[in-house]
């Protein structure tokens, strides 16, 4: 559909471009790439001439797999343990330590894969939300995906749904200032929604950068306990339909050149935007099927999926691989089963002992070291910057209640003060530890990091300048991000 409307666009975020809306060129179909023209003008600002060029790690990303664990993890019962005889009774893990490939540095038994490539990748074991903690997951998780903190936030309430005012996600963010040369998809979150209760997608959207920079979201059917939904992926909408050849589809282009001919001013408006060339991305993304052809996990062999973990999460990460490997720069693996404290969620307020040991541990120690191990083989490390975080950590003490919840003797309730992340490739540091805890894992003692430098330190690692400019709903200035990056994370 063709669609050419109106009088100036006072209500577009770039509306100093002065483009009237009669300017704007829409062919059906490109909205799905993010390429429609509107796309393209905002897509001109990005920071090439940042005074961070040429500073450790700068622009050395091609791509950016987050792989988000939601829930809030407990540090103490996974990668930052105490030793068992220096802390009290109802801080000391259940679980017992283990050495890993990086000497004196120890994992719990939770994690025998991760302790055997720790050396491929850096351990920040000083995450803090300091001095203000962020104890209700939707808040939280909004920080960590936007930068910023939402309008409405308590220890324990939820928050108001996704709005077209919301900070955008950073992956919006990226695919805007670097928009894809591939005719591949931008940015992928996969295999559910950001979620906490009725709280759906909050932090997940592309928000005031509007809807042609939201993710492609790949959320297959089946709820959080099937563990093999992964198998019932469906991308029907980048499935030419059998009766549209490629050759018919190309054809088509041929029309937007006819009505360009005929419509010198809107050639005009659009000329340093190469729009033809955005144009045939999108194109080429149906024609082409390389998305399609990413999404098929089933070309790889039994005995690499076997390695990634036949569940939700093993396999996302597997798919992750995939679609890096195609060319998407951003994807966002989801932690398969939302906050609420049962099965194989994180959020282990009760009965931590015996959930974190048969679900949810066997699984992240699976896929996230298959990943980095995966990546590393195929030469993709280098490229590709791998993060895994939550939204925060556990409380050192169990049974107590920090965030308004009940929790069990062996339960641990919300911890933002300090906690652990994993972060790697893409000139990170391998066998690095970054910052310290003290010896109940309460707070940092060292280098303490906040969650928005993680995100700063991803933009850096993308050649994007985390203090770029964004106009927000209201044709605000805002920052990416108010933080400064992590250098010292950087080989």
């Amino acid at each position: 559909m063709f669609r050419l409307p109106g009088p100036k666009g006072k209500d577009l975020c770039d509306s100093h471009l002065n483009c009237s809306r009669r300017d704007f060129l829409r062919v059906g179909g490109a909205g799905m790439l993010g390429l429609t023209l509107n796309s393209i003008l905002r897509a001109q600002s990005v920071s090439a001439a940042s005074e961070f060029a040429g500073r450790p790690g700068w622009g050395r990303a091609k791509s950016v797999i987050m792989v988000y664990l939601q829930g809030g993890p407990s540090h103490l019962d996974l990668w930052d343990p105490k030793q068992r005889d220096s802390v009290p009774d109802n801080v000391r893990s259940e679980f017992k330590n283990i050495s890993t490939k990086i000497p004196g540095i120890n994992f719990t038994e939770i994690l025998p894969h991760l302790a055997k490539v720790n050396d491929k990748f850096t351990m920040i074991r000083s995450m803090s939300y300091t001095p203000n903690g962020l104890f209700n997951h939707t808040a939280a998780i909004y920080q960590i995906m936007t930068g910023y903190t939402t309008d409405k936030v308590s220890p324990s309430g939820q928050l108001e749904p996704p709005s077209p005012k919301d900070f955008p996600n950073f992956g919006s963010n990226i695919t805007r200032l670097k928009p894809t040369d591939e005719p591949m998809l931008p940015f992928v979150m996969l295999p559910r929604p950001l979620q906490e209760s009725n709280v759906v997608n909050k932090g997940g959207t592309a928000g005031f950068l509007g809807k042609a920079f939201d993710p492609y979201y790949l959320f297959p059917e089946g709820d959080d306990m099937d563990l093999s939904k992964m198998d019932n992926i469906k991308v029907d909408d980048l499935q030419l339909r059998p009766d549209v050849f490629s050759v018919r589809l190309r054809r088509r282009a041929s029309l937007r050149e006819a009505i360009n001919a005929q419509m010198p001013l809107i050639d005009k408006a659009v000329e340093e935007y190469n729009i033809d060339e955005f144009y045939d991305q999108a194109l080429n993304l149906l024609v082409s099927g390389r998305a399609r052809d990413a999404f098929n996990i089933g070309d790889e062999s039994e005995k690499l999926r076997d390695r990634y973990g036949r569940n939700t999460f093993g396999q996302s990460c597997l798919l992750a691989r995939r679609l890096v490997e195609a060319g998407t720069k951003v994807v966002e693996v989801i932690w398969p089963k939302v906050a609420n404290s049962d099965n194989h969620s994180w959020d282990h307020h009760v009965g931590l002992s015996k959930r974190m040991k048969t679900q949810s541990g066997p699984m992240l120690d699976q896929g996230l070291s298959a990943l980095f191990e995966d990546l590393d083989q195929r030469g993709l490390l280098d490229e590709t910057l791998v993060v895994a975080i939550g939204e925060f950590g556990r409380s050192p003490e169990k049974g107590v209640s920090t965030s308004g919840n009940t929790n069990s003797a062996d339960g641990r309730d919300h911890w933002p003060y300090c906690y652990t992340s994993v972060i790697g490739g893409a000139g990170i540091k391998r066998g690095y530890v970054h910052g310290k805890s003290d010896n109940t894992g309460s707070a940092p003692t060292e280098d303490p990091v906040h969650p928005t430098e993680i995100l700063a330190t991803v933009y850096h690692a993308m050649g994007i300048d985390p203090n770029t400019i964004v106009l927000n709903h209201l044709n605000q200035p805002r920052e990416l991000v108010k933080a400064e990056m992590v250098e010292r994370l950087f080989a």
